[in-house]
């Protein structure tokens, strides 16, 4: 795979990392600045908000500069905003530097998404967009584990400080890997909200913010739920979110090789497991080897959320390929900081159960929605499974 390609994977590998890393801090979050669980939580909504506006404008905005130009500038911006994290003396200057990094997270996804094709051409061109969308899968699953790891190796601030000599060095790599990357194709004012007019599409954006809203209900409060497992010690949770994080990257490809025939079949199945591990983990919180394994169950199904949605969503829209993925990826980081927001308040009035039980509702709606929504209206000549 061409270097330049490989660099795309891991500048949205940073950039959703740095998104996940307070759901592996959430506790030492609350204890630093002195909040609850809910509160926290806020560092996961308040960018996913941000991210979901800025992949939608950014593209128009930005459409006739050079997109490499763009992204280094936001891996530039990316680093300052986890070094303002990492230096935050109060909570609000946390939350300021964390709207930063949904300026970037939206930016790169919309952006980067859509450069497969252009470096990589034929038959592997596909192959290439899939490899750019693994280092979004692959940091949702692994960015986690690695920040509970640092933050219980050297604390909190310490974690974002990582994130921000990881951003230069991608912001560099990026400069020196990337061709220039002159605008060509470039979004069209009210081309976005077209494409809104297709059912299959419309279809599938419902799965996703159910599914995603979902997962990150229950997921951001994962460590909390974790921690009252009777014989689970508090540095024995970065072991088992590593534990989540492989068993994810192993659903990356798993899924990723069932959606490339059938995307639909892939994002309904991923739907039913995920409904099943997260509303079982609620009864299963009295017993270790229970949750391990609904623990794996569920980062194996999510695994597959990012890459199994990209090939339905992609394959109804061939024709406005960084259109359809800024919608994409301002719907998908919606549904995060919605999930974030809606599992914090069922935190908060009814412990990390109460998140479990939403986020574990919602995954089962989508597949309710995708069974009901998947024979209506397919756009022509797309294959949607």
């Amino acid at each position: 795979m061409a270097p330049a390609v490989l660099v795309l994977a891991v500048a949205t590998f940073t950039v959703v990392t740095t998104e996940m890393l307070p759901v592996g801090l959430l506790t030492a979050l609350g204890d630093g600045l002195r909040l609850s669980d809910g509160t926290a939580g806020l560092t996961v909504t308040l960018p996913g908000l941000v991210a979901a506006v800025a992949a939608l404008v950014l593209p128009v905005v930005v459409r006739r500069a050079d997109r490499r130009t763009v992204l280094c500038a936001l891996l530039a911006l990316l680093a300052g905003a986890n070094l303002l994290s990492a230096l935050a003396p109060t909570f609000g200057v946390l939350l300021g530097a964390r709207a930063l990094v949904g300026v970037c997270i939206g930016g790169v996804w919309a952006v980067a998404a859509g450069l497969g094709a252009r470096l990589v051409h034929g038959a592997h061109a596909g192959r290439a967009t899939a490899v750019i969308f693994s280092g979004i899968a692959v940091a949702s699953v692994l960015g986690v584990p690695a920040g509970t790891l640092m933050g219980s190796l050297a604390g909190w601030r310490w974690a974002f400080a990582v994130m921000t000599g990881l951003a230069l060095a991608v912001a560099a790599l990026l400069a020196l890997l990337l061709p220039p990357l002159p605008a060509y194709g470039a979004v069209r004012p009210g081309e976005i909200a077209g494409l809104l007019r297709i059912p299959a599409l419309r279809s599938g954006l419902l799965v996703v913010t159910l599914l995603v809203t979902g997962h990150f209900a229950a997921y951001t409060y994962v460590r909390p739920v974790l921690e009252r497992v009777p014989e689970i010690r508090t540095e024995a949770v970065s072991g088992l979110l590593l534990v989540y994080g492989v068993a994810g990257v192993a659903g990356n490809f798993l899924g990723g090789a069932v959606a490339a025939r059938t995307p639909r079949r892939a994002l309904l199945t991923v739907s039913a497991v995920l409904a099943g591990a997260v509303l079982l983990t609620v009864p299963a919180g009295g017993s270790l080897p229970a949750t391990v394994a609904l623990l794996t169950v569920w980062g194996l199904a999510y695994g597959g959320v990012s890459v199994s949605a990209q090939n339905w969503l992609m394959a109804t829209v061939p024709a406005h390929r960084e259109a359809g993925s800024a919608l994409f990826a301002g719907v998908f980081n919606a549904a995060i900081a919605l999930g974030a927001l809606a599992g914090g308040r069922a935190a908060d009035r009814y412990a990390a159960a109460g998140a479990l039980w939403l986020g574990g509702t919602l995954a089962a709606l989508a597949l309710g929605a995708g069974a009901l929504g998947g024979g209506r209206g397919r756009a022509r000549g797309a294959r949607t499974g």
